[in-house]
């Protein structure tokens, strides 16, 4: 699992913001933004509380419902 930056951005919280947030280094932030190290389904229900969104919307970032198949 990665994750992009795309919904920190989206709320204007930097890589900083978003470690004093939810106590995950901002190395380690920016090393799942960048694919360097993989997101963990705890990782992710700890930045979607942080960001008000679902951990969905984390993991699968790209998701195209029209495109891609769930199974």
């Amino acid at each position: 699992m990665t994750i992009k930056s795309g919904q920190r951005e989206f709320q204007e919280l930097s890589q900083n913001q978003l470690a004093a947030l939810t106590g995950i280094p901002q190395s380690t932030i920016s090393a799942i933004e960048n694919d360097r190290i993989r997101l963990g389904v705890e990782r992710a229900k700890v930045l979607a509380r942080a960001l008000k969104c679902h951990p969905a919307v984390i993991v699968f970032p790209g998701w195209d419902v029209e495109k891609e198949s769930a199974a």
